[in-house]
């Protein structure tokens, strides 16, 4: 497949999804300015699916992508998850809250989640992509006979290989730089913690699906890095946080916009799965050593946003899912068209 001849681009660049941060008029800019613009639908409802799409094509007639979470969903476990909101609540008492009674599955997965599927089929968008996993073979099917093209985020060549025996097209190949979740579809198994770039070499190697490189990457020499190494593509993500059209909170983009984007830090704390974000007071949290284990994604996440809820009512910005890549120190706040084009600039600056 030639990946950017498929879908018109002229930058070999996909704005990753960012559920949460990204918008609909941020993946527009991006689409009209060239490259490929990506829709989180991971973290919401159906409804609110259909309203994002429609915002979406109602500013852009180019090809678009939604994300989708394929996560397992596990069965709740209430004496470890009481345990977790007992280890919180001196936490939310600082701030004169009160942890939730039991915590909640806030996120659907998109595995048997018809109504979700509906959405997309209904979209037929040019390109659907998955986080955490693999959806069930009728679905794969059905995304394939809309004519998608279906991208899927990696973190090892054993999770390639699943990929490609389900019907993935393209694969994201997700380094241990990348800001945000980590893909694994496993969580728990042992993560070998492959940088962006061994990754992509060792997939190109492989050499039976294309592979976009994700992960650290922030400026056209970096986008140039992973072309040569055989990529047909980046996907970047920190590098978009701080363009105006984003969700991102004040507090997030002056961190980022500070000495605090030179630390970022893997946790589980916040959400339940490994995540890359910058070292916070909730990343401080994961750290110590006294307390239980952190339940399963996403019910951890019912707990983490509510504590920032109850700590941001009071001012204090630090218990955000803050996520950031390890690039982030390179981030620039520019309109999203703009940084495209200066992307592109710099890429043709840095061609051999």
């Amino acid at each position: 497949m030639d990946f950017l001849a498929r879908f018109g681009l002229s930058v070999p660049l996909v704005q990753a999804p960012m559920a949460g941060t990204s918008t609909p008029a941020l993946a527009a800019e991006v689409c009209n300015a060239g490259a490929l613009g990506s829709l989180a639908l991971g973290a919401i409802g159906p409804e609110e699916a259909r309203r994002q799409i429609a915002e979406l094509k109602s500013r852009t007639d180019r090809p678009f992508n939604l994300n989708l979470f394929v996560h397992e969903t596990l069965a709740p476990d209430p004496a470890g998850e009481q345990a977790w909101l007992d280890a919180l609540a001196p936490l939310f008492r600082e701030y004169d809250a009160e942890p939730p009674a039991a915590l909640e599955t806030i996120y659907p997965s998109f595995i048997g989640n018809a109504a979700m599927r509906d959405v997309v089929l209904e979209t037929k968008p040019a390109v659907v992509s998955v986080h955490f996993g693999l959806p069930e073979a009728a679905t794969i099917a059905a995304l394939k006979a809309a004519g998608c093209v279906l991208l899927g985020s990696v973190t090892s060549l054993a999770e390639a290989e699943l990929s490609l025996a389900a019907g993935i097209d393209v694969l994201v190949a997700q380094g241990w730089e990348a800001g945000g979740h980590r893909g694994m579809f496993d969580p728990d198994a042992l993560d070998d913690r492959l940088g962006t770039f061994a990754l992509t070499r060792l997939l190109v190697a492989w050499g039976k699906l294309p592979v976009i490189a994700a992960g650290g990457i922030m400026d056209g020499a970096g986008i140039r890095a992973a072309l040569d190494l055989g990529a047909v593509a980046a996907q970047l993500g920190t590098a978009f946080v701080a363009c105006p059209e984003t969700n991102a909170d004040a507090a997030y983009r002056a961190l980022l916009a500070s000495d605090a984007a030179r630390h970022t830090t893997m946790t589980r704390a916040i959400s339940g799965r490994p995540a890359r974000c910058l070292a916070n007071r909730f990343t401080q949290l994961g750290e110590r050593t006294d307390i239980p284990p952190v339940p399963a994604y996403p019910r951890t996440y019912h707990a983490g946003k509510a504590l920032n809820a109850a700590a941001k009512a009071k001012g204090e910005p630090l218990y955000g899912a803050q996520w950031a890549g390890q690039g982030a120190p390179l981030s620039r706040p520019l309109p999203a068209a703009e940084l495209v084009a200066q992307l592109a600039a710099e890429l043709s600056f840095t061609r051999p």
